[in-house]
């Protein structure tokens, strides 16, 4: 630790927000991406749905090469603007272009033309959101130290990734891609694509300014690594040595799962909601909106749910309901229990659950997010470096492999039950719709299901977390960061002060 660590002030409110505020720029293109990716390509553009996924395959490869390498290198980088704020700079404009673009694919080339301007884009995107995301996730765990502190200050960044990540997706919608009265526009036409791509783009450009400028007076306090010198056989030890912590198995495991089931539930929710329902986008952006509120929810009452029951207690029991309430109407309409398509008792009964799902979803995230964060002490006394970057690297590189695959697993599900492109609602044969449905439950509930088995097996509770900083703090001979701990002390129980900082 550097000796201006030491004397660091406690966080203001408006470097917490700041920071918060970072996060908008992954969940707007991680949002755009899940939800329209798919259905524009294919539905739009023309792309067999197969291919597209191809296109996220290929992604894969590339995260495996360059996310552990930029992890790494961020944790050893020595530069007069700390470890992390040169790269978050540098992921600006390139990201925000790619995006762009990505959504303006040229007219009239054939399909391995777009398959590869498909490709190029995502590869773009994929490069320089992780130049940006993983150094911004890492400076958390240096930021807030405290157990609590910590999953209040994530809170706080993933409220913002909610609101912004959903409230893009209401925009598109609502604004961008809204349907006419006549049925004309919408998702399924390519016209609003273009002012769509350009506000997201603006926006993930001027969030990721914004914190990286935002968080800029922390950097004299933030950790420096030790000068040395770094062959790839040393790194390629140290890696080794730091992921095999058994809590970063753990929550890395459960990630995975979560990744798999999300990606394929994403990659299907537009056909779900357009061809299953039958739902007008009016309906759909109004389940964003409630899925905006829950999520909020979800959010700021994961601080509390952690106080009281502890991280992992409190993750396992959130993901079950989250769960059951989840698959509850498919399972329901294949049972025909629900009434008919159109009718306002559905869409009362689907806004509950998206209300009350997102919200137990969004404060288990936050709680494994936190528990993720409290590896990197447990790695630490363990290695003797410090590897948030390299941790949250590989952390996100096995989450975004397999979320591909849980893409590639809905065209995959698609090209099994034939459906049909140029589709539209109501027209589509019951038999695929209700295929869909039994191919996507099982699938959904052994996934996750599975992440919340792995959960039981973390093994950092607050009392290991204190003890971790207990021996950190000898080995470097001083008492164990008391400025924070007098912080925690202050706030009110339950993460948020009176002014609605995260504590």
């Amino acid at each position: 630790m550097s000796a201006a660590r030491l004397d660091a002030p406690p966080l203001s409110f408006s470097v917490k927000l700041l920071y918060g505020v970072g996060a908008v720029a992954n969940a707007v293109k991680q949002r755009g991406l899940s939800t329209f990716l798919m259905i524009f390509y294919n539905q739009v553009v023309g792309l067999p749905p197969d291919k597209v996924a191809a296109v996220l395959m290929v992604a894969l490869v590339f995260d495996a090469l360059v996310d552990p390498l930029v992890g790494q290198i961020s944790d050893n980088f020595r530069s007069r603007w700390g470890r992390r704020h040169p790269f978050m700079y540098a992921a600006a404009l390139p990201v925000a272009v790619a995006f762009f673009l990505l959504w303006n694919p040229p007219v009239g080339w054939s399909e391995d033309a777009l398959f590869g301007y498909m490709i190029a884009c995502v590869l773009t995107i994929r490069l320089f959101d992780t130049f940006f995301e993983l150094p911004h996730q890492a400076l958390a765990p240096e930021l807030a130290q405290d157990y609590h502190q910590r999953t209040s200050l994530i809170s706080m960044r993933m409220l913002f990734a909610v609101v912004g990540g959903l409230g893009m997706t209401l925009m598109a919608y609502q604004v961008f891609l809204k349907e006419n009265p006549d049925g004309s526009g919408g998702v399924l036409a390519r016209d609003g694509y273009f002012s769509y791509s350009l506000a997201a783009a603006l926006l993930i450009f001027g969030v990721i300014l914004v914190s990286s400028l935002g968080t800029h007076s922390r950097i004299p306090y933030l950790r420096e690594p030790p000068k040395r010198k770094i062959t790839a056989g040393v790194m390629a030890r140290e890696v080794g040595q730091t992921l095999k912590n058994r809590g970063f198995i753990v929550t890395a495991l459960t990630g995975m799962f979560i990744a798999i089931a999300t990606g394929s539930k994403n990659g299907l929710e537009l056909y779900f909601g357009i061809y299953f329902w039958e739902l007008t986008q009016g309906q759909l952006a109004l389940l964003t909106t409630v899925s905006v509120v829950g999520s909020a929810i979800g959010v700021i009452i994961a601080p509390h749910v952690a106080r009281m029951l502890g991280k992992k207690t409190g993750a396992i029991l959130m993901f079950t309901a989250a769960l059951a309430i989840g698959v509850a109407p498919i399972t329901l309409r294949l049972m025909e229990l629900l009434p008919a398509n159109g009718t306002p008792a559905l869409l009362a009964i689907l806004l509950v659950e998206q209300f009350l799902n997102t919200a137990m979803a969004a404060g288990m995230v936050v709680l494994l997010l936190s528990m993720v964060a409290d590896v990197v002490e447990d790695a630490e006394v363990k290695t003797g470096r410090r590897s948030e970057g390299l941790l949250l690297s590989a952390d996100n590189l096995f989450k975004k492999m397999v979320s591909g695959v849980g893409i590639f697993i809905a065209g995959a599900l698609l090209k099994a039950v034939h459906f049909p492109t140029e589709a539209q609602r109501g027209a589509v044969d019951p038999e695929i719709l209700r295929n869909l449905a039994l191919l996507y439950l099982p699938m959904a509930a052994g996934l996750y299901g599975a992440a919340i088995l792995c959960i039981f097996a973390f093994n950092i509770d607050r009392a290991k977390h204190e003890e971790n900083l207990r021996i950190l703090a000898e080995r470097r001979g001083r008492e164990p960061f008391a400025s924070e701990a007098a912080s925690a002390a202050t706030t009110p129980a339950g993460g948020l002060s009176p002014a609605g900082s995260a504590s």
